[in-house]
């Protein structure tokens, strides 16, 4: 299952030639495995009590408060030795728009300014770049204040003060989140020009500058300018937030033909939306001439759109609206062109708009002007857009009034060794031979169902001076259920119970309802022999106690000798149980109130493992329990005598009582399948 990530990479109209360079949708299309979900979350745990916004690192070891202090204490004005400016800041590939100026805003107006009356998503414009994939992202960013009061700090104090001129010193710093921990990237205020006009990102007004200090900051994290020529709106989010970004893929959904869908989505999109997550739009472009292409409604192909609002908009004038039950369900975007509309129903001129009144026409904040923001219908949206990013900010604040998630964080790395135990980069579940040599990671579900989040994120490879910009691994992960006593690697393939479509995009997220059990993920290249850093995230309801598996077989220790090592590893598996007695209205042919105490509970993974030392007479044994409120009734038990010389690995075998008794008979049988080697690490 791989699919190829879709590369949105769309410039102004004035400099189209450079526009395409790198879309592919001709690898297999996966299945995805989503199911309707949408978490609960606090808007005031943004910044208080989630882990996500914890710590802070500074980028390159800069630190902001000393460069800043070290300038004003000798006067001069701030100049960064790690992204000066000249065209290695630019271009990775050489310069292609001619002789640039490197201007400080003041050299640009009499009156700079971080914001100019506050920050909105339309102080944003996308200049010579392709990067409208970051521009939809910032205008996402501008309409949620707790969140781009995270990515510009002590934006007050870094304002130009025209009270106080002595303190500007040219420098300035923003923070992105980037491979799981926030990092405080520093710059200087030398802006690129051509012909005394910002070259890149600006703002409607001359003399407002934050969008296009982000902008320099963000390059100078993925190398250059040029390394933002093509990218994912979804990594843009997540750096901007920390959250966790599902792609929807309309298409897949049929959501312009299935109405029940369709309105199921909307709900998703809306609790997204008022929960402060960011969104973000497109319309795939699958081939060279689709790309920029413009359709008769006013919208564009292959471009980022930023999703700014989502409304059930009621019909109607006066008290005829406030009793009707009608509602339509709006939503509205953003092109980061500035201009450039959808021109169907609802759009800014529409008759459609008459339905409304005039005051939920002004609290939707309908305009009548071309920039570049406008409402459609959630129908017609499904019905010409094709790609939907929905970024999460996952809830982890016990302080929350909403759920809580919690979160296990796993970083790891695939790596290529020549030993099978020692190698960590063996491929996807078609490498049979290789798969499982590849990271595990253990982790359990303690409710009878959960729902579980899975995030994998690889280390990015953007772009360097010497070696141009780096592409995405084709990466995903499966879900195998394991025996609820495993502590060690898996050498053989259990029961795959879930699993990530494979595609070259910075994460892979999934989520998915499982039962009670032990799990093992298992993140991967698609191909074997990669290598590449990845973050792994797992949220649950409760804590899953995931961790890595390292362990191949026991260790040897200085009491091996002495004690003994184990000679046999034997997997049990339980079938079924029949004829038992004592049993409840719930019965227990299929085990559904029955566990082998201390080891599984029936009603989840009927499986355990043990490593037994005595290799002449290896045996196991077995008790069964009827599971009540207080105390759990014994119903039998039987002895397992495994032989890794013996073919029949299933029996069925009578139900035996417990101590000096265990000579008699009891009522039932159990029928279990065992699996004994004598390498331990076959299983």
């Amino acid at each position: 299952m791989l699919k190829s990530s879709l590369l949105i990479k769309h410039v102004n109209r004035n400099n189209l030639k450079h526009c395409y360079k790198d879309l592919s949708w001709s690898l297999i299309r996966g299945v995805r495995l989503w199911s309707d979900w949408c978490p609960s979350l606090s808007s005031g745990c943004i910044l208080q009590g989630c882990r996500m916004f914890t710590s802070v690192k500074a980028f390159e070891g800069q630190q902001y408060s000393t460069l800043k202090r070290q300038c004003l204490q000798s006067g001069l004005l701030f100049e960064d030795p790690r992204f000066p400016a000249t065209d290695d800041s630019l271009f990775y590939q050489g310069n292609r728009i001619g002789r640039v100026v490197w201007k400080r805003p003041r050299e640009l107006c009499e009156d700079p300014h971080l914001f100019v009356d506050g920050i909105s998503a339309h102080d944003l414009h996308q200049g010579q770049l392709g990067n409208c994939w970051f521009v939809a992202a910032c205008s996402s960013l501008a309409s949620r204040e707790s969140l781009w009061q995270k990515v510009i700090p002590d934006w007050k104090e870094q304002e130009w003060d025209t009270e106080k001129p002595d303190s500007y010193a040219g420098i300035f710093h923003f923070r992105f989140w980037r491979f799981g921990e926030w990092v405080d990237v520093v710059i200087d205020d030398r802006l690129p020009t051509v012909d005394n006009q910002l070259v890149y990102c600006h703002s409607n007004d001359s003399n407002e500058f934050w969008s296009a200090l982000v902008e320099k900051a963000y390059a100078k994290v993925y190398g250059c300018y040029e390394a933002l020529d093509g990218g994912n709106t979804a990594d843009a989010l997540v750096d901007f937030t920390g959250g966790v970004s599902e792609p929807v893929d309309l298409l897949e959904g049929q959501m312009a033909t299935d109405e029940a869908a369709r309105n199921q989505l909307f709900e998703r999109v809306l609790k997204v939306h008022n929960r402060d997550g960011l969104i973000s739009c497109s319309i795939r472009a699958t081939t060279i001439e689709d790309m920029e292409a413009r359709l008769d409604c006013g919208l564009v192909k292959g471009h980022a759109y930023a999703v700014t609002d989502v409304r059930k908009v009621r019909l109607g004038h006066g008290l005829l609206a406030f009793f009707k039950s009608e509602k339509l369900h709006m939503i509205r975007m953003r092109n980061p062109w500035g201009e450039k509309e959808w021109s169907g129903p609802w759009s800014d001129s529409s008759e459609e708009w008459n339905k409304v009144s005039k005051s939920e026409r002004e609290k939707l904040g309908v305009t009548v002007q071309d920039d570049g923001e406008f409402w459609m219908t959630f129908d017609d949206f499904c019905q010409y857009f094709t790609d939907l990013i929905l970024c999460r900010l996952i809830n982890t604040s016990y302080l929350s009034i909403h759920k809580t998630w919690e979160e296990e964080v796993m970083r790891g790395s695939w790596v290529h060794r020549q030993d099978p135990l020692r190698n960590r980069s063996g491929g996807c579940i078609n490498h049979k031979a290789t798969f499982l040599q590849n990271p595990q990671y253990v982790f359990d579900v303690k409710k009878v169902e959960d729902e579980v989040l899975i995030c994998l994120q690889q280390k990015e490879k953007r772009a360097t001076p010497k070696e141009g910009k780096g592409e995405n691994l084709a990466i995903g992960f499966d879900i195998h259920q394991v025996e609820l006593n495993r502590k060690y690697r898996m050498h053989s393939a259990q029961q795959k119970v879930a699993g990530s479509i494979y595609i070259n995009s910075r994460c892979v997220f999934l989520r998915k309802e499982l039962k009670e059990g032990r799990y093992v993920i298992i993140p991967t290249t698609f191909d074997p022999g990669q290598q590449g850093d990845f973050l792994l995230r797992v949220f649950t309801d409760v804590p899953s106690d995931c961790k890595e598996l390292t362990l191949d077989e026991p260790p040897q220790t200085c009491w091996t000798g002495m004690c003994g090592y184990p000679q046999l590893v034997t997997q049990v598996h339980v079938l079924n149980a029949d004829g038992l007695q004592g049993q409840d209205s719930n019965g227990g042919r299929s085990g559904e109130q029955l566990y082998p105490r201390l080891t599984f509970s029936a009603a989840l993974c009927l499986c355990m493992l043990m490593i037994c030392k005595l290799l002449e007479k290896p045996t196991d044994g077995e008790q069964i329990y009827n599971k009540n409120m207080i105390v759990d009734t014994f119903l039998g038990q039987v002895i397992l005598f495994s032989d890794p010389n013996e073919r029949q690995e299933q029996h069925t075998l009578h139900l035996r009582d417990k101590g000096s008794r265990q000579d008699n008979d009891l009522p039932g049988t159990l029928t279990v399948r065992l699996i004994t080697s004598t390498t331990l690490t076959n299983i």
